[in-house]
């Protein structure tokens, strides 16, 4: 008898140490805060290399994030849309695919994380510290995205390629009208016409 009660103090006490020791993970659900356009300050480490910057989302594959720091970067605009990339700095622009883009561009997979998401009616994931943490995968490999109580966007993280981003002052975004569309669209075409004709002058 007495050897029973031993063996049963024993497993009440490893389950305590047990329970104790295993994190208090619990899922959950909240509003998607993601389908709208927002602006934030971005926090960003890539490796070894730390940049900040301005960032924003006016709908599904519509972004644009400009940097602030370093040096080497600030200054530097990149805007996403329809398929194109517009780099810009210091007036000077030009328009690349988004296909020639590297699979594990931080922009594209943090915008395919996030268009992808916004396609729910809610977010699920795990609480930690009143956030919302997602897991997904992507072709450039796996992420955590977290959102804060409202839905929004807080931060985007890919272990595998050494890629951190987070969020602050998030707030709504006004979408630019169709008259600021129409300058950038002509300014990138003025850039394309001007190398055409460097080329073919070139070429004679």
């Amino acid at each position: 008898m007495k050897k029973v009660f031993t063996f049963v103090a024993a497993v009440t006490i490893m389950f305590c140490i047990t329970a104790c020791t295993v994190p208090n993970v619990s899922r959950s659900s909240r509003k998607n805060g993601l389908n709208t356009a927002f602006s934030a300050a971005a926090d960003i480490t890539v490796d070894r290399l730390e940049a900040k910057g301005n960032i924003m989302r006016y709908g599904e594959g519509v972004w644009e994030i400009e940097f602030s720091a370093p040096n080497t970067l600030s200054g530097v605009k990149l805007e996403f849309s329809e398929g194109s990339v517009v780099a810009s700095y210091k007036g000077l622009s030009f328009s690349v695919p988004q296909s020639a883009l590297p699979v594990k561009a931080m922009m594209l997979n943090l915008m395919k994380a996030v268009d992808d998401n916004a396609k729910l009616d809610e977010l699920s994931g795990e609480e930690s510290g009143g956030l919302l943490k997602i897991s997904g995968s992507l072709d450039g490999g796996d992420y955590i995205m977290t959102v804060d109580e409202n839905g929004w966007l807080s931060g985007f993280e890919m272990p595998n390629n050494k890629l951190t981003m987070k969020f602050s002052d998030m707030k709504a975004a006004e979408i630019p009208t169709e008259q600021t569309t129409s300058d950038t669209v002509t300014e990138a075409g003025t850039t394309e016409q001007c190398v055409t004709t460097t080329v073919t002058t070139s070429a004679e």
